[in-house]
């Protein structure tokens, strides 16, 4: 059984442990999992690996791990999940949904894996997804936004049972990162290493809504001098829970690992074809008692299609802005690449190495009605005097899609050297990222309807098409000193420069971009900024207790997408752009954390440990960027911002406190409680008023949020039992409307099916429930307005899951 607690290794032994594999110059996950090792094996001697385990762990990653591992090599709060606890959730979860049970993590999405990107929120410490940094093996995964320009997400740069750990460090992140956003905090994710001895492993999850996930891996296990492989495959079916549509696609990886005196050689290979079903988000208005509870799709149904619109292609008038679109859905294809060596290059000395490459085909598409959110004014700039619905196919719908193409590479280099009692760190990141994105409509054949699931052809309009190339290079130079055997100091700063330059190769005509401009701007922005320091201190001042603070400056530099989002290449006109380029700033985040991390024995009866964390954070939140359209609406559908500006600043101050309490090594129960304050310190203007804020919270971020998880084993048979409490959430930035908090139970339960001699080896079963107890509300809240008018999506029904495994 993994027991669920809090591990903390703050034993001095641990920490010594954790210094000789600097000298030995292990790489930095090597390093994470040496902490892991010491501090498991004084706390869960006793834990044993489940299922999860036995699908993908590495020669260095046999070590069980607890459900929240806390280090305490670090200045600040860093936690993670073990691939054991990630799984437990729902086997093939997202690891950031993993994250949805650390102190301080909001996190919702339509379905139950977290795969959806299109309504994916996240919000951490008040800072949203977007604010945040990710990467995977150190590779950037970009600031993970719904419109690809600069990233992909996690679950498609690594099958999620692939998967070794995930850390969070919220407030501030590593030096290190490789990451161009993260104002917020860092999130880190790790793949396993192939396993020491040769083997395979099958994994079959079935359930709700026709449901199958298959997952197979082949370990060659040791062979030559030093060097194992793996091999894995997953396709995933599924289908919406409030409307016919696949959700699923085909992944596959490839890992190589090479151990030597000389260093440690990794090559990586991951590809994913993927395709998610979008969700249309119901609008709501002050005052409105009619709003549906979901905007499910039409599709397949194109007869009912038809008969919903009127001859004219109006949709009813009842149904206002919550209309219904015929189809609308996400398409992916990656590619991702890497080569890292970890070179010894002397006792105490190590140069990392890593080179990268990243390609993505993607596509967001819509069906929708034509005489909807200003389209028709739109199609009469190309077919003016012309009847529209026989221009379109005569269904009266017309395809819009927004298609992505991203091809980056980059070099990450790192040295660590130590020096008596200082271990130096200096780093460089290159990455050069060309992406582009064009905007097309297509017809909708009333007699050849085409299927949401292929990339439409012919075009009848390119309402425009970016081209962006963007350049960065980020530098970092830091020292940890050992001042005492129980007290470190670290310090350090980065460098974050950007080179961007965008393009139209295809401009709009006039009328068909927001604001009546007849060109989108072109040009370049260059960003720099040299100093952004970062200072630490943590103090063991007992052996099981550490005192430790960061001061930490970030900057999220400025979004390089063309044509929509919170872009300077998506003001509607060149104006705009040369306004933006001379005045404004990229926003900046100055991040205050002190807290108390502690792990004790106890002899109290049935209690036999406790362990957790208190972190209390400030955080000063400079030069935020607004976009400003008096028509949100249909600005998202025509494309063009009239304004994107700095608004002000905010103002944000919370706690986290997390625990485990022990009962023997048979249950636990783990609860982490946060608070979080985010307030605005400005009003604004959106061009015709002023927009009362200043003192207003961030809407979307909770100030309240709990989460529970109670294990407990009856023999062979595990039980968890995990809690989600999401406070009130304001839904517009003057917070004159709201949505209410809600709490969510999820269940599993797992155990061992009989062994079959000689080639079945450790077969376990599992189900799991989301939802358990089929709460109704609001899970997103998607705030777009001052004041009047927000949207949101539903808490998804309850379902349920089971899933098979076996190692052969």
């Amino acid at each position: 059984m993994m027991t669920t607690h809090l591990t903390l290794a703050l034993r001095r032994h641990s920490f010594h442990v954790l210094l000789g594999a600097c000298a030995a110059g292990l790489s930095l996950p090597a390093l994470a999992q040496t902490a892991v090792a010491a501090a498991v094996a004084s706390a869960v001697a006793s834990a044993t690996t489940d299922m999860a385990a036995a699908a993908a762990p590495a020669a260095d990653d046999n070590v069980p791990m607890a459900t929240v591992e806390i280090s305490s090599r670090k200045t600040r709060s860093s936690v993670a999940l073990s691939k054991n606890e990630i799984q437990k959730i729902l086997p093939g979860t997202n690891p950031l949904k993993a994250l949805q049970t650390l102190p301080g993590v909001s996190f919702q999405t339509a379905d139950p894996w977290g795969n959806n990107e299109q309504n994916l929120s996240l919000f951490v410490h008040g800072f949203s997804g977007q604010q945040l940094g990710y990467t995977m093996d150190g590779v950037p995964l970009g600031d993970q936004q719904y419109g690809n320009y600069n990233g992909l997400s996690p679950q498609r740069a690594v099958i999620s049972e692939n998967v070794r750990s995930v850390v969070l460090s919220s407030g501030a992140g590593d030096l290190a990162t490789a990451s161009t956003s993260n104002l917020g905090g860092t999130i880190e994710t790790y793949s396993s290493d192939p396993l020491a001895t040769q083997g395979a492993s099958v994994q079959q999850t079935v359930g709700s809504h026709r449901t199958s996930r298959t997952f197979a891996r082949y370990d060659t296990g040791v062979f030559g001098d030093g060097s194992s492989a793996y091999f894995s495959i997953l396709h995933h079916e599924a289908r919406a829970w409030d409307f016919d549509a696949r959700q699923g696609g085909d992944q596959f990886n490839a890992k190589y690992v090479n151990r030597s005196e000389a260093g440690k050689l990794t090559l990586f290979f991951n590809y994913s074809d993927k395709i998610e079903p979008n969700e249309d988000s119901t609008v709501h208005v002050a005052g409105e008692t009619s709003a549906p509870y979901t905007r499910p799709f039409l599709y397949p149904d194109f007869k009912a299609a038809l008969n919903y619109l009127s001859p004219t292609g109006a949709t009813p008038a009842a149904d206002g802005n919550n209309y219904r679109n015929y189809y609308s859905d996400a398409q992916r294809t990656d590619y991702l690449a890497y080569a890292k060596f970890d070179a010894n290059l002397s006792d105490g000395m190590t140069w990392s190495n890593q080179v990268y490459y990243h390609k993505d085909d993607g596509a967001g598409v819509v069906a929708g009605p034509i005489g909807v959110a200003g389209l028709p004014g739109l199609f009469s700039v190309y077919y003016p005097k012309q009847n529209l619905k026989q221009v379109f196919g005569n269904s009266g719908y017309a395809v819009r899609t927004t298609e992505y193409d991203i091809k980056r590479g980059g070099f990450i280099s790192t040295v660590r050297k130590e020096i008596g009692e200082h271990q130096l760190e200096a780093g460089l990141w290159l990455e050069q990222n060309r992406s582009s994105a064009y905007r097309r409509w297509y017809a909708l054949d009333v007699n050849n309807p085409t299927s949401p699931y292929d990339r439409p052809s012919n075009p009848l309009i390119t309402q425009y098409g970016s081209e962006i190339d963007n350049k960065v290079v980020q530098l970092h130079l830091q020292d940890e000193w050992r001042i005492r055997p129980d007290i470190a100091l670290q310090a350090g700063f980065k460098s974050s420069l950007q080179f961007a330059d965008g393009q139209f190769p295809v401009q709009p005509a006039l009328g068909a971009i927001a604001g009546g401009s007849t060109a989108l701007p072109v040009g370049t922005i260059n960003t720099k900024k040299w100093f952004l320091p970062q200072v630490g201190a943590r103090w063991d001042f007992t052996p099981q207790d550490q005192l430790y603070f960061n001061i930490q400056k970030n900057m999220r530099q400025f979004v390089t997408y063309g044509g929509g989002g919170a872009s300077p290449w998506s003001l509607s006109s060149q104006a705009a752009f040369d306004l933006f380029k001379r005045d404004a700033k990229p926003e900046t985040a100055l991040t205050y954390e002190v807290g108390v991390r502690g792990s004790h024995q106890l002899n109290l009866g049935a209690i036999t440990a406790i362990d957790g964390q208190v972190n209390v954070y400030h955080v000063d939140f400079s030069n935020r960027l607004l976009q400003i359209s008096p028509t949100p609406v249909i600005s998202s559908i025509i494309g063009g911002n009239p304004v994107l500006a700095n608004v002000g600043s905010v103002r944000t101050d919370g706690i986290d406190i997390a625990g485990t309490v022990h009962f023997g090594n048979n249950f636990s129960f783990y609860n982490a409680l946060s608070y979080n304050r985010s307030q605005y310190a400005d009003n604004y203007n959106n061009g015709a008023a002023l927009v009362l804020t200043a003192g207003k919270n961030v809407p979307g971020s909770p100030e309240w949020l709990n989460k529970f998880v109670a294990s407990a084993t009856f023999g062979d048979i595990e039980v968890q039992l995990t809690g989600d409490y999401v406070g009130k959430r304001y839904a517009t930035y003057t917070n004159d409307l709201s949505v209410p908090s809600y709490f969510l139970m999820g269940l599993g339960v797992s155990g061992k099916l009989p062994a079959m001699a000689g080639w079945l080896k450790n077969p376990r079963w599992r189900v799991n429930v989301s939802n358990l107890a089929n709460r109704e509300g609001s899970l997103n809240v998607v705030v777009g307005a001052a004041d009047k008018t927000y949207n949101t999506f539903p808490i998804a029904p309850r379902q349920g899951f089971l899933t098979l495994t076996a190692d052969f």
